[in-house]
């Protein structure tokens, strides 16, 4: 990762910041202070090795008001873990009243410049203006959510002289941190919380569906333990009203605890406080579900979770063995077969994973080949399909089974053209069917209840433009939505499913937000992840590319998908370690991890896993 400023201005002596590695020990006389020179841009430090912790260095003694502000600045990339030094840059009652819960991420390391508007006269003596100014990227919540943001940024920072000891310090610091995006990358990770969704549930046994709810934590900065916290305090804002917590409310680590860590034994014992005190068994293991999730990206090598109560009380224990029996999660979903259509338009499926080979029809009439199709999709138990005709007019769902027959279509477009009919269909985890009409005069996203019920029109979100493509998420609370605008840009949004009273409420897709803000133009795209999809498409200026994007809109670290020209269709399971397949000008193509493409079928087209 390339530094915020390369190839910008030469990175200003003696920056307020000292490396400590391994060990994380201070290294005085590093790095000072000066106290006089001109003013330059915050220059973000370009990204180290994990073993390395970045600590801030304390204002010097008669320290000039840019040398104050400029500290403060890069006291704020720091590793510290209460931003202790850089409150030393602040006026007492401004430390005091100082809550560094957001964050603002620009482009570039801020620019700072004097206020020249401010005090004249005998007043400049004692107080001084600056102003900050940069090209937003993003915001980060109280709740540690991403947001992706742009326009201009602009904030002041003011500074007053203390009469009795004549140093400079700031009273009146920015409401939120401020770093550019190199720093930002730096200095915290993306973690998936983990939450259970409201209305759905899935499998033989009715487990709860897991839901990822992406945050950023400050990586070197007892990680584990924050995300503890930020599991306990509950789902972000966006997330919120589609998903339930098993933690009762008010819930809580201990008072003191900090450093959580698993033992030698890869086993973590959380000490929670009394709100927990009632809970039953059943609710208290999918409580240490949610922990266990939620800590694999932090700990990989976790095994086991233990919950404690007041006293040492231990409520109950989770292994990673037992976690599948709790909630249902697609990530552990391993298809049995990749699916597409062959030269003769038959469905034809093969066993997923590198090794699969030999593709041959599936069971039913999709299987002879006598209805032709143009796109499909299989039910996540691989039970059912459902495909949409040549033409796109109808919606056809048959069991997978040797005798399954073709019954009337569940949903038909009216749509003059054949690009204006349905979309590619899609199954989530209960079961139930997505497609949308593309109509003009009509448009509609439709769900059908386990695929045979009636459609019910699902109501869309206002003034995001024309809706082009639809996948909705295993999870059945959020899906993706490629939207095209006036001026012909397609747009990547996730949105978030409220379906009301079970009993006959109308679905709705609410809160639609972007996933890839970069790009002007996606042309195919699938889940990739349970926070996490694979687009096709183009940046503005640039040319087509695949890359993976993650659902809050964030910047996936790790390469993207060797370059693939004239993709049609991408799929991608949930289960990482299958291969990434596409529909390019060779045919069906796919990514086996660490290699490149190979080819699977010269004729085929439309490859889909089970979703």
């Amino acid at each position: 990762m390339v530094a915020d400023r390369e190839g910008g201005a030469r990175r200003r002596p003696g920056r307020a910041v000292a490396y400590a590695v391994c060990g994380a020990v201070l290294l005085s006389g590093c790095a000072s202070m000066p106290d006089s020179g001109d003013l330059r841009n915050v220059e973000s430090t370009p990204r180290q090795d994990t073993g390395v912790r970045v600590f801030a260095v304390p204002p010097a003694e008669g320290a000039q008001d840019d040398d104050i502000v400029q500290g403060f600045m890069e006291a704020l990339t720091s590793d510290d873990p209460q931003y202790d030094t850089a409150r030393k840059y602040l006026t007492p009652a401004a430390a005091r009243a100082w809550r560094p819960e957001r964050a603002t991420v620009l482009a570039d390391g801020p620019g700072i410049m004097r206020d020249e508007s401010g005090p004249v006269g005998r007043e400049q003596d004692t107080e001084r203006t600056y102003v900050l100014t940069g090209s937003r990227v993003a915001l980060i919540g109280k709740d540690h959510a991403y947001e992706p943001a742009g326009g201009d940024y602009r904030a002041k920072v003011h500074l007053s002289k203390d009469p009795k000891s004549g140093q400079w310090r700031i009273d009146r610091p920015p409401t939120t941190i401020v770093m550019g995006k190199s720093d930002f990358q730096r200095n915290y990770t993306s973690v998936d919380k983990y939450y259970f969704a409201t209305h759905t549930r899935a499998g033989a046994n009715g487990r709860p569906v897991a839901v990822a709810d992406p945050v950023f934590v400050r990586s070197k900065v007892d990680p584990m333990t924050e995300m503890v916290r930020s599991l306990l305090k509950g789902p972000t804002n966006w997330l919120e009203p589609v998903v339930r917590s098993s933690f009762p409310t008010g819930t809580a680590l201990q008072r003191g605890v900090t450093g959580l860590a698993p033992d030698d034994q890869n086993r973590l014992v959380v000490p929670l406080n009394a709100k927990v005190a009632r809970v039953g068994r059943a609710r208290c293991r999918e409580m240490a579900d949610q922990l266990l999730s939620t800590l694999r990206d932090l700990a990989p090598t976790l095994e086991k979770v233990e919950l404690e109560g007041p006293g040492e009380r231990r409520l109950c224990e989770l292994g990673e063995e037992q976690s599948e029996s709790v909630a249902w999660r697609a990530l552990e979903q391993s298809p049995q077969y990749l699916y597409f259509l062959d030269g003769k338009h038959r469905l034809v499926r093969m066993p997923a994973g590198v090794g699969g080979s030999g593709a041959t029809p599936v069971p039913g009439v999709f299987g002879e080949g006598t209805k032709t199709l143009r796109s499909v999709a299989v039910s996540r138990d691989e039970h059912m399909v459902s495909g949409v005709s040549a033409d796109g007019r109808a919606l056809y769902v048959t069991p997978l089974a040797a005798e399954g027959a073709l019954g009337e279509p569940v949903v038909t477009s009216q749509g003059a053209a054949e690009d204006e009919r349905l979309t590619q269909p899609s199954w989530d985890a209960r079961g139930d069917l997505w497609v949308a009409d593309l109509n003009p005069a009509k448009p509609r996203l439709y769900v059908v209840k386990q695929g045979t019920g009636k459609p019910v029109a699902v109501t869309l979100p206002a003034s995001h433009g024309r809706i082009t493509d639809v996948r909705v998420a295993a999870d059945g609370v959020r899906v993706a939505l490629v939207v095209a605008s006036k001026d012909d840009k397609q747009s990547l949004l996730i949105g978030r499913i409220e379906r009301g009273d079970e009993e006959g409420g109308t679905p709705a897709v609410v809160g639609a937000r972007p996933a890839a803000p970069d790009m002007e133009l996606v042309t195919a795209m699938s889940w990739a992840g349970d926070s996490r999809l694979v687009v096709v498409g183009r940046e503005q200026g640039g040319v087509h590319q695949m890359r993976y994007v993650q659902v809050d809109g964030s910047t996936l670290e790790g390469p993207a998908p060797a370059a693939l020209s004239r993709v049609t269709a991408i799929a991608a399971a949930e289960d990482e370690r299958m291969p990434l397949v596409a529909s390019s000008e060779d045919g069906i193509v796919r990514l086996p991890s660490g290699a490149q493409w190979q080819k699977v079928d010269k004729d085929g087209t439309a490859p889909v896993y089970p979703g």
